[in-house]
């Protein structure tokens, strides 16, 4: 097809969904037999060149085949129920139909003004959120890219909440743990806050912050005339799916008044079962929260959400003035995102979230996180009784493991079998380091994955120690 002109008429449109469509129905259709991963796919290849943007036009039917071999072929496969590495989600195909409805009416969801049903969706989802962990009153919060922004709105709304000045940051003092994600790390400098002191707490034997250990470090950093301002605790660790003991923590924080932050990016919906919102009782008292709804939720990527207790400090943290945008203040009915986030111009994301949830209700939802925390249970059983050393009994759905032989390096040894897996390539799995030992580690968490995708795992592992 030779487009000359960017308007295209219907039957150009419909040639090019009617391509596009039967590219994604094959990929779907064909994940059963598709790797998880490919191990040996990232050299550069001559067809390459394709890639660069120049002058030419080029027709659907080069496109798509160039896009199977070069894009969704290398690499990590993402929609694969056999990817069990980092915090998988799988990108459920409602979403994708949310995200061409978005696009297409290109609806601007920045502010209430431009358009109002594209907020008032956005704020249903965000109440619906806040509600399921536990909030109440006048929050607020922010649909995002994902949970690095996410952390960095909370971590930017702490400081303007507790107004920190640069003249008071060498004497004050933030909390975490080793198991806090590194875009925390990364949104405590982007927000101007490296100067902190940074306290490292100590964690029990299931990688959790020990609260007697916090309370005596704030104790001491009070003595000392420094200024004890935030802690940030995990609903769900990267690392080993760690949650902290929130109601502890959320005591002490109040006590000494300190902004607590939850990085519930993984965990957060969990809260939709009964084991994670038993798990993650106290979650409802921090002053910040954030989720992934392309984790638990198994949208695509690009899906975050903040939550803010108080949605006036997200409002004073994001407040803006510009004499271009005065026609906005016409229609004020909704709290719009632009007042509530750094960005102005922004996708409207929204729709990627609401269309699955309206079409399947919560159930499926649910049911899915509990078969995940089930399988995990189930692996975390068979691998121990195959002679591995295991991790903490998983509380979400993350298991750690690894084999000690008797005569070989154990970080070597476990490494070999992650690299003979990666290169069967079925199934993927990830790995940590922890304590200076090298872990393996399965995340449960694609909507794809199911018993058999376990089992095979199993079956892997198993083969690899009888050849090594």
């Amino acid at each position: 097809m030779n487009l000359t002109s960017l308007e295209t008429n219907a039957d150009q449109r419909l040639s090019l969904q009617k391509s596009v469509i039967e590219y994604a129905e094959d990929f779907l259709n064909s994940l059963e037999n598709r790797k998880a991963y490919e191990y040996d796919s990232y050299e550069k290849k001559d067809q390459d060149s394709f890639f660069d943007i120049d002058e030419q036009n080029h027709p659907i039917e080069d496109i798509l085949p160039f896009i199977a071999v070069r894009v969704d072929k290398p690499g990590l496969n993402p929609a694969s129920g056999g990817h069990l590495g980092y915090i998988p989600g799988g990108g459920i195909y409602e979403s994708a139909l949310g995200d061409y409805l978005a696009a297409v009416s290109n609806r601007y969801a920045g502010v209430f003004y431009a358009s109002p049903g594209a907020v008032r969706m956005e704020n249903a989802l965000i109440d619906w959120a806040a509600k399921l962990i536990g909030y109440t009153g006048r929050f607020g919060g922010n649909l995002t890219s994902g949970g690095s922004i996410a952390n960095l709105i909370a971590i930017s709304t702490a400081r303007e909440a507790k107004k920190l000045k640069g003249k008071d940051l060498e004497s004050t003092v933030i909390y975490t743990s080793q198991q806090t994600h590194h875009s925390l790390q990364k949104a405590i400098k982007l927000c101007g806050l490296s100067e902190c002191i940074l306290r490292i707490i100590d964690l029990d034997e299931d990688y959790r912050i020990i609260p007697e250990k916090l309370n005596t470090q704030v104790l001491e950093d009070q003595k000392q005339g420094l200024q004890p301002f935030l802690i940030i605790a995990n609903a769900g660790s990267t690392d080993v799916g760690a949650v902290d003991p929130l109601n502890a923590i959320a005591s002490i924080a109040e006590e000494h008044d300190l902004w607590f932050h939850v990085d519930a990016a993984y965990g957060g919906f969990f809260q939709l079962t009964a084991q994670g919102k038993e798990v993650m009782s106290g979650i409802e008292k921090a002053d910040s929260v954030i989720l992934d709804p392309h984790k638990g939720l198994f949208l695509p990527y690009g899906s975050g959400i903040v939550l803010i207790k108080n949605i006036e400090h997200l409002a004073a943290a994001n407040s803006y003035e510009a004499n271009y945008m005065q026609d906005t203040k016409m229609h004020q009915d909704e709290m719009s995102p632009a007042e509530l986030s750094p960005e102005l111009s922004k996708h409207f994301r929204g729709m990627r979230m609401w269309l699955p949830l309206k079409l399947h209700g919560i159930g499926p939802f649910k049911a899915c996180l509990e078969e995940k925390m089930e399988l995990a249970q189930y692996f975390y059983t068979k691998i121990k009784a195959m002679g591995f050393e295991v991790g903490p009994a998983p509380v979400l759905s993350t298991v750690i493991f690894r084999f000690l032989p008797k005569d070989k390096d154990a970080n070597e040894f476990n490494a070999a079998i992650v690299k003979a897996i990666h290169q069967d390539g079925r199934i993927f799995i990830s790995s940590t380091t922890l304590n200076g030992q090298f872990y393996m580690r399965v995340a449960v968490l694609s909507f794809r994955t199911h018993k058999k995708e376990i089992d095979l795992l199993l079956e892997i592992i198993e083969k690899q120690l009888i050849e090594k």
